[in-house]
């Protein structure tokens, strides 16, 4: 069995937790390699103790990537993972870590991937494309959602959306968030979203402060097709960003065209804890963070 290991050393600048995790899996006789989730500037002194790789070298005949970090860090790695169907488990070494399934105290848990004591839970993703004309000029794929919006400080933007052809609403306000049930959690509920579980199926769009009272959240099945037109992007910078990645600019005329993807996300899940159980417990985190 070969295991990629990918720490995000913002996250665990020591590196503890992914020396822990390797010493488990290789005591349970498990090839591991460890590789950078992302490129790191040229002042990162990699720490000596581990042989590290490239990550897009190590795909061929790799069982598993654990990531070490936050749920950003998991993002990241899903763009890759997905292309090459490997399956992701998370540890937390970030704040509150929705995705993930260990804390830094549970990694001797590793221990049930050897005896096969694991399930892998399939997360739908979505497709992006950017026509400009006609032409498409951008193309991205996302695990927790998409975000169009302004950068402008105190300025709204006028946007359009339809589904399947059909116009859903036409709304001012700071932008909107296409979304998975994965990234329900995200940026989603923090704009008024509904919460869903992230197993299900379904297209969430949710407008940012909008000024409409009929703009409100919508839940859509996943076949629709949906499309989003702005109206003002020439007079104000309006930008499109995926799953927290780089801002890429939309002009006016430009329709953004979500759909389900035909890859998904595998989730590699140790325990039984429901939905439920795991958002009560990240929710009662993030209270106990906020009373500090």
């Amino acid at each position: 069995m070969k295991i990629i290991l990918s720490p995000n050393p913002y996250r665990d600048k020591q590196m503890a937790v992914v020396r822990e995790a390797e010493k488990v899996l290789k005591e349970c006789g498990v090839k591991t390699v460890v590789c950078l989730p992302f490129p790191m500037g040229d002042n990162f002194k990699y720490p000596k103790e581990f042989e590290w790789r490239d990550i897009h070298k190590e795909a061929a005949g790799t069982d598993m990537l654990i990531c070490f970090g936050g749920d950003g860090t998991i993002l990241h790695l899903a763009r890759y993972a997905r292309t090459h169907n490997i399956p992701i488990l998370g540890v937390n070494t970030g704040s509150l870590g929705y995705m993930a399934e260990l804390e830094p105290g549970e990694v001797k848990l590793l221990r049930r991937i050897v005896k096969g004591n694991y399930r892998l839970e399939p997360h739908m993703m979505l497709d992006f494309k950017v026509h400009r004309g006609k032409r498409v000029v951008l193309e991205d794929t996302a695990l927790n959602e998409a975000v169009i919006k302004t950068s402008s400080v105190g300025q709204e933007i006028h946007f359009r959306v339809f589904a399947d052809g059909v116009e859903l609403f036409t709304c001012s306000g700071d932008g909107v968030i296409i979304g998975t049930p994965t990234g329900s959690t995200a940026y989603n509920v923090s704009a008024g979203g509904p919460i869903v579980e992230p197993t299900a199926h379904n297209l969430l769009l949710t407008p940012i402060c909008p000024h409409s009272t009929r703009a409100g959240s919508y839940v859509l099945s996943p076949e629709h097709t949906l499309l989003v037109e702005t109206a003002d992007a020439n007079r104000k910078f309006v930008y499109l960003s995926v799953d927290g990645g780089k801002a890429f600019s939309l002009k006016n005329g430009d329709v953004v065209r979500t759909r389900q993807s035909k890859f998904v996300t595998k989730l590699v899940r140790l325990s039984k804890k429901s939905f439920c159980e795991i958002l009560d417990s990240k929710m009662g985190m993030e209270a106990l963070k906020h009373e500090k």
